[in-house]
């Protein structure tokens, strides 16, 4: 599937668009691609737009004063990447966002997504969504680092995103998890 059919099919689940309305809105996305490695986002860049997936697999993460790593978010196809909070404060990046593996996605700028959403309610309606699903999702997370051992939460995500497992490096997923590579082999092999 090529990215725009792959956009369209994801757009669609929650905004009922013309293909000549699909066509303008898919105008504003740039295509781009990065090899596995390659830093898209770096702490103290200027962030001015966000990432569509289409193949491949991105880390956000935060590296703290100590030099330890917290993977706040893995983005595989149909997932979408940025800074937000420098996006949309127009703020320097916080956070870092790096490929996993060679990575094809579609770059939609903050100034055309206000343009389209402004434009098209449906649009607007498509992000509100997304964005609920996200803050969602981030609540759940923080609940189950609250609430569950290490054994629980990577079980949840085993659960949650089995495809994780044959994309991303184990030290990755411990650093997602926050526990150390040799707690991780333990929970792996048991």
């Amino acid at each position: 599937m090529n990215s725009k059919e792959l956009l369209k099919q994801h757009i669609s689940k929650n905004a009922s668009l013309t293909d000549e309305q699909f066509d303008y809105f898919f105008s504003h996305f740039k295509s781009q691609s990065f090899k596995k490695g390659q830093t898209i986002i770096s702490a103290g860049d200027k962030v001015d737009c966000e990432y569509f997936v289409i193949s491949g697999c991105l880390k956000a993460f935060f590296i703290n004063d100590e030099i330890k790593m917290y993977i706040l978010q893995f983005s595989m196809p149909t997932w979408w990447t940025s800074d937000y909070d420098a996006l949309y404060s127009q703020t320097k990046a916080t956070i870092n966002i790096d490929c996993i593996s060679d990575v094809e996605v579609l770059c939609l700028s903050s100034t055309d997504r206000e343009k389209l959403c402004a434009e098209f309610h449906q649009i607007e309606h498509f992000f509100r969504w997304r964005t609920n699903k996200g803050y969602v999702a981030s609540q759940k997370r923080l609940l189950s680092f609250m609430n569950n051992n290490t054994k629980k939460r990577y079980e949840e995500l085993l659960a949650l995103y089995p495809q994780l497992y044959n994309l991303v490096p184990k030290h990755l997923i411990a650093a997602y998890l926050g526990v150390s590579r040799e707690t991780l082999s333990r929970l792996y092999n048991s």
